[in-house]
């Protein structure tokens, strides 16, 4: 693809970095930009520059947010007895868009894969951990992406807190309406609010394995 310009290249390929995005749409979104005001591709510049610098990650359980504790952690509405693990903080904002859950959340960061060099201490499972310890905690629901390495990552979790003897913890999982090999960011938010709802042991989710 020949661009007139270096400067118009180079905006294309930065574009071209964001997943899903190929040269034919980079290019429709840099000549998009070109079209309008300055001050307002200005603002659009500096709105994603701040959010990347001045975002932090909340101290108690990982999700974004705008201060050191997110306003999920943080709101005395939630029930602060029950806690749902997910993989990554898309899975937050699915569950969150089915409005079911108001429960709290811990972000793992990931999901345990040895062939991808993944394991437990590149998770956020100690402070995990930790979190239980204080006794709050009665049920922790697996909502982890029904894959093999989500399995794995699953079965890890359970053994660590079964380990645990000042904690008498229910462990649950998101129910068989997400089907094996899903991935929940992609679930609907019908059968994802379904599975959240009808949630089931941990021990009948392994049988059903």
């Amino acid at each position: 693809m020949n661009f007139p310009s270096k400067l118009v290249e180079d905006a294309v390929g930065e574009f071209t970095k964001l997943p899903g995005i190929g040269k034919k749409t980079a290019l429709r979104l840099v000549l998009h930009l070109l079209n309008k005001p300055v001050d307002e591709t200005q603002k659009f510049s500096d709105t994603v520059a701040k959010m990347r610098t001045d975002i932090k990650f909340c101290q108690t359980c990982h999700n974004i947010s705008d201060h050191d504790i997110c306003s999920i952690c943080s709101n005395p509405l939630r029930d602060h007895s029950v806690l749902c693990i997910v993989e990554s903080l898309r899975e937050v904002m699915a569950i969150e868009n089915t409005q079911q859950y108001h429960g709290l959340f811990h972000v793992l960061g990931g999901v345990i894969s040895p062939i991808d060099g993944v394991g437990p201490e590149q998770l956020n499972i100690e402070s995990l951990l930790t979190r239980l310890k204080s006794g709050t905690i009665t049920e922790v629901i697996m909502a982890i992406s029904p894959t093999m390495e989500g399995d794995t990552t699953i079965f890890y979790l359970s053994n660590k807190i079964h380990q645990m003897p000042q904690a008498k913890i229910k462990i649950t999982s998101i129910a068989r309406g997400v089907a094996f090999g899903n991935e929940l960011e992609y679930v609907d938010e019908l059968t994802l609010a379904r599975s959240i709802a009808t949630r089931m042991p941990y021990e009948n989710y392994m049988v059903g394995r």
